[in-house]
């Protein structure tokens, strides 16, 4: 028989040695106890606990800018700041809380993971200055080459409270 290619060598000697032959199966796990003798393991509450107060520090859809009109807006009517090679461009609304909108281009920093570190800084700086900002929309444009580092937040931290006076 000639080989074309779709045909493979397949031994016909079978291993008479091996006395069971072992087949998988859905038996039960060595580990784990099987049945209704054993309850259902008790969890703490204490984790949803964590999880729901953690979300509170989020930067949820209220304190952001995410309309197009609104960074197009606040770059040709807002008020225009720079302060040690940061650029904010800002507007104050009637009423809510201050909303935060970030510019971070691939001439701020060439690698995502640091585009995201910047970002990381510019929204732990505001959170933390979030409740003296009043009703302000934020626009934040960091200079070129810039390192995010805890130094970094707090040079915002106190870029942000000059622009709150």
């Amino acid at each position: 028989m000639g080989c074309n290619g779709n045909e493979a060598y397949v031994s016909t000697i079978q291993n008479t040695t091996r006395s069971k032959t072992w087949i998988s199966s859905a038996g039960p796990h060595a580990r784990r106890t099987q049945g209704s003798s054993q309850p259902a393991r008790e969890r703490s509450a204490a984790s949803w606990v964590v999880a729901a107060s953690a979300k509170r520090f989020g930067l949820g859809a209220g304190r952001r800018l995410r309309q197009k009109a609104d960074f197009e807006r606040l770059l040709r009517q807002g008020a225009r700041r720079s302060f040690d090679g940061f650029t904010f461009y800002l507007e104050w609304r009637k009423a809510g809380g201050a909303r935060l909108g970030m510019l971070v281009s691939r001439k701020h920093a060439a690698r995502s993971t640091d585009r995201n570190r910047i970002k990381r800084c510019i929204r732990e700086a505001f959170r933390m200055e979030h409740d003296g900002l009043g009703s302000l929309d934020l626009l934040v444009r960091p200079p070129y080459g810039v390192r995010p580092s805890a130094r970094m937040i707090s040079r915002l931290r106190e870029m942000l409270g000059r622009l709150a006076q």
